[in-house]
């Protein structure tokens, strides 16, 4: 057997997001979330996983979003490369769903709690050496918590997870191995296999059971994001040279300014005039962070948002 990595975001969708991965993800975010406690029962995948659709990565989330049985909303996001400004975009993806529930003029009573669940392939959080994170509301000095559990961020930083197959314990330990380290396994593993959903996951990661044209994107997939992280990182080491030789240059920044238009219309195609006419306006620094976020886009509205944060 060989499996994919749910570490790329179209397998992650593929095995958490399919319609036959509820029991998957109900099985993951009461790992997660609630200490392994079966606290939920059932939820509604949203957009849930679609080959045909996720192929073309136009107006696609290859992130993964359900419904919880008391209408709570969780997001589920797996994030490969460090990005500037990262932290910011997940607080700003929590406050976006939460803030899209309501219709104008539509009672706040009707809000339902938000969980944003990352699963990150870096280390986020120096301050501790613990895997699983979370954060909360609550009163700086006294710590108590806000009185309406609304909105809540999970972290899990696979680099932290050190544990071997054989010091598996806990269902969170199996499933963040299963995370980092699906791709290495020829079998599935009796520690693992003991959890029917974790084998029915590892059974959806088998490339066996996969098309030639689901292959073949997935292996593409994971090779844009190392390419097209390879070619910014050298155009900005290039950048760097030249600054430190002559300074900053115009036609450095006209470079940087023709790379980036190159990269964003071979993914989401012509980039309309106004969209063109902000990104010239950009500084070196802008374009090199712009050059880093815009792999984690996956719409054209991503790249607005984007700039809109920037003129703030």
């Amino acid at each position: 057997m060989k499996f994919i990595s749910p570490k790329v975001d179209y397998a992650f969708k593929k095995i958490f997001g399919s319609e036959q991965s509820q029991a998957i993800l109900i099985s993951f975010l009461n790992a997660i979330i609630y200490g392994g406690n079966q606290i939920i029962q059932s939820l509604t995948i949203v957009n849930p996983y679609n080959p045909g659709q996720a192929m073309t990565l136009k107006d696609t989330y290859l992130d993964v979003k359900a419904v919880l049985e008391d209408g709570s909303i969780v997001i589920i996001e797996m994030q490969v490369a460090r990005v500037s400004a990262f932290s910011k975009r997940v607080v700003y993806n929590l406050g976006k769903a939460y803030t899209n529930q309501l219709g104008i003029g539509e009672n706040y009573l009707t809000l339902t709690p938000v969980i944003a669940l990352t699963i990150t392939d870096f280390i986020l959080f120096n301050q501790t050496t613990d895997v699983i994170n979370q954060f909360v509301f609550q009163e700086k000095t006294k710590k108590f918590e806000y009185p309406d559990a609304e909105l809540q961020l999970f972290f899990i930083e696979l680099p932290k997870f050190k544990k071997t197959l054989s010091e598996l314990s806990s269902l969170s330990d199996k499933w963040i191995y299963f995370i980092k380290e699906a791709a290495t396994l020829d079998t599935i593993p009796d520690k693992l296999g003991e959890v029917n959903e974790i084998e029915l996951a590892l059974t959806i990661a088998n490339q066996a059971e996969m098309t030639v044209e689901e292959l073949e994107f997935v292996e593409r997939r994971a090779m844009m994001f190392q390419d097209e992280k390879g070619r910014i990182i050298y155009a900005q080491e290039e950048g760097r040279k030249e600054g430190r030789k002559e300074g900053r240059k115009e036609g450095k920044i006209t470079e940087a300014i023709a790379l980036i238009l190159r990269q964003l219309k071979k993914r989401f195609g012509e980039i309309p005039m106004a969209i063109t006419s902000q990104i010239e306006t950009l500084s070196l620094e802008e374009l090199e962070s712009l050059g880093e976020d815009f792999l984690d886009f996956n719409r054209l509205a991503d790249l607005e948002h984007w700039l809109e944060a920037r003129g703030d």
